[in-house]
């Protein structure tokens, strides 16, 4: 039986579907990339965010927040990364409390090894894919993409909300198993 509710956009969504399902499964394995020190997808994100960004000194919790991460997936994420060298910790000189992480010389590194490898693995090839469809059609699929993200941590939030609230303490029937 085909469902019918995607209609003439199901090849888009079952593609969509099939490729958010194995990112899931890759995003924390260490050493898929072709990198010196072994890293997950999830810490080289990391790093690419803190490079892009490293003049704006935020704290950790932006960053997890920008990157769409726990806070406590992410402190793992940059405990991991510095005890591999990869990251280095900084405090602030008028707030103790706020912890700012830069890229080390390794980090940077490690993050060129990945980037060569992606490059030649996936999206040089994506890259040319992308180059025959007009840029407005790029931008529109991306905004497709976001929004789709947004409304999935807009329903994470309420799921989340909605687990924090105290149960119906109502009477318990039990079921004998056999």
């Amino acid at each position: 039986m085909q469902l019918e509710w995607l209609g003439k956009y199901r090849n888009f969504f079952e593609n969509l579907f099939l490729y958010t399902n194995i990112y899931g499964q890759i995003y924390t394995l260490q050493g898929f990339y072709r990198t010196s020190v072994p890293c997950s997808l999830a810490q080289i994100q990391v790093l690419e965010y803190i490079l892009e960004n490293e003049e704006k000194n935020q704290k950790m919790a932006e960053v997890a927040k920008r990157l769409g991460i726990s806070a406590s997936a992410f402190s793992k994420n940059v405990k991991k990364m510095t005890e591999k060298g990869l990251l280095e910790k900084y405090q602030s000189t008028t707030n103790h409390k706020d912890i700012i992480i830069k890229a080390s010389p390794l980090g940077r590194n490690v993050y060129g090894e990945y980037v060569a490898a992606l490059l030649e693995l996936r999206f040089q090839k994506t890259f040319e894919m992308l180059d025959k469809i007009p840029e407005e059609s790029v931008d529109r699929l991306a905004d497709i993409l976001k929004f789709n993200a947004d409304s999935m941590i807009a329903q994470l939030h309420t799921h989340q909300e909605d687990g924090a609230r105290p149960k119906d303490k109502g009477v318990m029937e039990l079921v004998k198993i056999q």
